[in-house]
């Protein structure tokens, strides 16, 4: 006596088929990012489309997978990406201002403008150089008005830097410093400095 039950391409039943199986042509991905239709499945477990929907559906219904319709038709499966709390927050953060606005991506990283610096040194001395030019930026972000004398006054003494003059380190921390995001460096020795920054624009030094 016949049996209607149905066979896959290796003669196995369908019915025989674990759930599973179906995941293993979203484990050979080659971009794991991309989402696959039944037809993919069917294709990897050699069965019909009712029996590939069945493994998949039943693989939603177990959390191994998640679906969502696209067209008028169509339907994609993929594996769900976990991300926990700490993860979310950590994106959002890096996505955006501290008031909750997007943060533009053209705005310029400057921490990664200090990193990046044209400074001398290495090792511990480089170190202390960006903390020094880092000082001198978060004062003239204070003060957007801001003279060398000014400089030398009040970040010179407390981020000296390993140089043994203020001379020294006026030439080594200025010509970086006029590189830093929204500085406007003057055009004449001696000059003011200012800093363009405002509501537009909101320094990122973390």
């Amino acid at each position: 006596m016949g049996s209607d039950r149905e066979r896959n391409d290796h003669g196995q039943y369908a019915d025989r088929i674990l759930p599973e199986a179906a995941l293993e042509p979203f484990e050979k991905r080659g971009d794991h990012g991309r989402p696959l239709t039944a037809s993919d499945v069917m294709e990897a477990l050699g069965c019909s489309r009712r029996t590939a929907h069945n493994k998949l559906n039943d693989l939603v219904e177990r959390g191994k997978l998640e679906t969502r319709k696209v067209g008028a038709r169509g339907r994609v499966w993929w594996i769900p990406i976990e991300a926990t709390p700490d993860a979310v927050r950590a994106d959002f953060e890096a996505d955006h201002e501290p008031d909750g606005t997007e943060r533009d991506e053209t705005t310029p990283s400057v921490e990664e403008a200090i990193r990046t610096a044209d400074l001398p040194g290495s090792g511990a001395t480089l170190e202390a150089r960006r903390d020094a030019l880092r000082a001198a930026y978060e004062y003239i972000v204070d003060n957007p008005s801001a003279t060398k004398s000014d400089f030398l006054e009040h970040v010179y003494p407390d981020y000296p830097a390993d140089f043994e003059t203020e001379e020294g380190w006026w030439n080594a921390i200025q010509p970086a410093l006029k590189e830093l995001p929204a500085v406007d460096p003057p055009e004449e020795r001696g000059h003011i400095w200012n800093f363009l920054g405002d509501d537009r624009f909101t320094p990122t030094l973390g």
